[in-house]
């Protein structure tokens, strides 16, 4: 798990987005439903529809660091939002919580809302 100081904070994006997004096209998201600086520092977390991939953007120093993990079995379990919020804030230990919660159902299941 990433080490990251107090003062930087990890926003969960609420919306599925389409994991073809890379760095640029994550930082237009950000600034864009966000409303938040891609390079300030701050975490950005975001999953796809089925909620199989995470892709985690930050920036440091001299560019964009980008993260993803594809579960082969299973999909990342939802966390319960308002749906009008287009982001959530959490915290570093909230974020290890979701990088390890992986529900697994059968074969056919769709993820459930939580």
């Amino acid at each position: 798990m990433l080490k990251m100081p107090e003062s930087v904070r990890i926003y969960v994006a609420t919306k599925a987005v389409d994991m073809r997004k890379y760095a640029d096209g994550l930082s237009a998201l950000i600034m864009s439903s966000l409303g938040q600086e891609p390079t300030s520092g701050h975490v950005f977390v975001f999953f796809n529809r089925r909620r199989d991939i995470i892709r985690i953007l930050f920036w440091e120093r001299d560019g964009f660091w980008v993260l993803s993990k594809k579960v082969l079995k299973g999909h990342f379990r939802r966390m319960k939002t308002d749906s009008e919020t287009a982001s959530v804030l959490v915290t570093a230990s909230q974020l290890h919580e979701i990088l390890s919660a992986i529900e697994i159902g059968r074969k056919n299941d769709k993820p459930t809302l939580h």
